[in-house]
């Protein structure tokens, strides 16, 4: 079965930057939409940010200009480039992706803390 492996996340200081990173374990087949959801103790879980394969790009009001979502089609890997984190952005952080079915995969997700 095919699983999403995400790498990136760690302890960042407020300004600082981090690089979300997520492939599939196999890449049996190309996906669609991929992305990132996030979820903070206490607050409901969020997109972030997503990307088709080619178009427009999606990005929640609170990241635009300072998050970045890539991808690389002949891999299947989707990137997050986070610069200026700030203390709100601490939330354990999933990709997703998706198959042009409609059949969607999720990584385990990785802890992103923004602390002095």
């Amino acid at each position: 079965q095919v699983q999403l492996v995400e790498s990136g996340g760690g302890l960042v200081q407020p300004g600082g930057s981090l690089r979300l990173s997520c492939k599939p374990s196999r890449s049996i087949f190309s996906f669609n939409v991929m992305g990132w959801y996030r979820q903070a103790p206490g607050k409901q879980r969020e997109p972030v940010a997503s990307t088709p394969r080619t178009g427009s790009r999606y990005y929640a009001d609170s990241v635009k200009g300072r998050f970045t979502i890539s991808r690389n089609n002949a891999e299947n890997t989707v990137t997050l480039q986070m610069n200026s984190l700030k203390p709100e952005d601490t939330a354990v952080y999933k990709c997703y992706a998706q198959t042009s079915a409609g059949d969607k995969y999720w990584g385990q997700g990785t802890q992103v803390t923004v602390s002095s």
